[in-house]
């Protein structure tokens, strides 16, 4: 789908030579093919009319996602996200009513082991014994899963790129399917946000917390940034890991997920986006018919997270390796409908983007101090507050040290001269190419289009944040560089190599 000729020509177009007036001729293109509709419980839908092929790609985008994890519960969404291939009632089970009464012992004597764990006065041999029981249990539910059957059925009738992602702001699903399949998605989505079960849930969890050891614990450059982020934020829940915590994921229980499910998984919480060969009015009716029945009422998802507060010193963390030593600091920025979060997104352009990038000619070109370097706003999430992040490698005998006083005095420069247009102008051009690449595929444009109405209010915001783009001076970014890219702001991360630990 991502090498359609046509799309291709339009991206080259927008790309080449469109003017903020070809950008808003653009967005005007779309209005004219994008529909948009809500049900009476408050399932919002958008359906974008592409008729080049006879395919659809459908997102399902989840309002929730780390931050709103209950203290002592992190990890809840991610695990979420995985469990809910494994199926529903009618899907994924060779006899749900014998399997039924098996889940809901195997959640009972679950609860039992985690009490019994807590305790102080624990009998090891009764938590044998659960234990025990426990996996009898799970072996016996087992014969009654008809494991992947949800993916299976995807893929057996031509279903393509089925995926899910949880992130600190969002949890999103998606899948792309020939057009004639939409009912086939329509029953599928519906049946797993409506009633989901959690089977095979402690077999998941072990993926989940392996996932976790590989990305994090076995991986030093993994575990440094982990422990930078939760270093920068003191209060705010991004600094949790989406992952979850170690101890948090093997407390965790299908109760947990059930909780996690019913407070944000209802039709308010929810944005549906279908792009593709389809009739805006089929899908209406298709969405009425299997989504209208989810319940509506109930109390509304709140939307309180604690706010970060200012930081008024610098932080640093150091770490050891045995492998490569990296480098990164961090500081706290906005969250993306700031004023100047396209300023600040600029600027990272402009210092390490590509090739003609400030600290890539310098440290990387010029002084040889790094192997790498990049430069990006909006971690972990950008929905909140978020962090303006300089990331590099030192090549082989810099010390971190050097390297540090490399990047602070390409800062300096920045915070004193500013930037040049023709700089800003380069950011421009890669900001815009970035957007139309995202775009150029029915998912894509799925993806893109529900965030942004979920999250900013209008799927338009896609396009308007072009013009904000547009509007950034070289001012505003020397004067966000003095503003963000300050010591006291700043936390710093050094993965030192154990042989010069003695030294940095």
């Amino acid at each position: 789908m991502r090498k359609i000729l046509l799309l291709t020509c339009v991206c080259l177009l927008l790309l080449g030579s469109v003017s903020r007036a070809g950008e808003k001729d653009y967005l005007e293109r779309f209005e004219d093919r994008v529909t948009e509709f809500r049900l009476d419980n408050g399932l919002r839908f958008l359906v974008l009319e592409r008729h080049e092929a006879p395919v659809a790609s459908f997102v399902t985008f989840v309002d929730a996602g780390s931050v709103n994890e209950p203290r002592g519960k992190t990890g809840v969404a991610h695990v979420l996200e995985h469990m809910a291939f494994k199926g529903t009632p009618d899907i994924g089970s060779k006899d749900w009513e014998s399997e039924k009464p098996l889940l809901e012992e195997i959640q009972k004597v679950y609860t039992r082991i985690r009490r019994l764990e807590s305790a102080s006065d624990t009998k090891e041999q009764k938590l044998r014994e659960l234990r025990d029981k426990l996996a009898a249990l799970r072996e016996k539910a087992g014969k009654y899963v008809e494991s992947n059957e949800f993916s299976r059925i995807i893929e057996q009738e031509g279903g393509v790129d089925l995926n899910a992602a949880t992130s600190p702001d969002y949890t999103m699903y998606q899948c792309s399917l020939p057009a004639n399949k939409a009912e086939l998605w329509f029953y599928l989505e519906s049946r797993r946000i409506e009633n989901p079960v959690w089977r095979e849930f402690f077999t998941e969890k072990q993926v989940v917390l392996e996932e976790r050891r590989s990305r994090v614990e076995s991986n030093p450059i993994g575990r440094m940034v982990q422990e930078l982020t939760s270093m920068a934020y003191a209060a705010h829940p991004y600094g949790s890991p989406t992952i979850g915590w170690t101890s948090d994921l093997e407390s965790l229980g299908p109760e947990d997920l059930q909780a996690f499910h019913d407070r944000f998984y209802r039709p308010s919480n929810i944005t549906v986006a279908v792009a593709g060969d389809v009739d805006p009015q089929h899908i209406r009716d298709l969405a009425r018919r299997y989504f209208g029945q989810l319940p509506g009422e109930g109390e509304p998802v709140p939307d309180h997270v604690t706010t970060e507060p200012e930081q008024e010193a610098i932080k640093r963390l150091k770490q050891t390796t045995v492998n490569q030593p990296a480098y990164a600091r961090a500081y706290h920025s906005v969250e993306h409908s700031d004023p100047d979060a396209p300023v600040l997104e600029c600027m990272a352009r402009i210092l390490a983007e590509g090739r003609t990038s400030r600290l890539y000619q310098k440290l990387v070109q010029e002084d040889r101090l790094a192997a790498q370097v990049m430069a990006f706003n909006g971690y972990p999430g950008d929905k909140y507050p978020s962090l303006f992040v300089i990331f590099a490698v030192p090549n082989r005998d810099v010390g971190l040290e050097k390297l540090e006083q490399g990047i602070e005095s390409e800062l300096e420069r920045l915070r004193d001269k500013g930037v040049d247009p023709k700089e800003l102008d380069r950011a421009r051009t890669g900001i815009r190419a970035e957007l139309i690449r995202g775009l150029d595929s029915n998912l894509g444009l799925a993806k893109s289009f529900a965030q942004a109405e979920a999250q900013l209010g209008d799927w338009r915001r896609v396009f308007t944040y072009l013009d904000r783009v547009e509007k950034v001076t070289p001012e505003q970014v020397r004067q966000a560089a003095e503003t963000y890219l300050r010591k006291e702001n700043m936390t710093v991360a050094k993965l030192v190599h154990e042989d010069e630990k003695q030294t940095e």
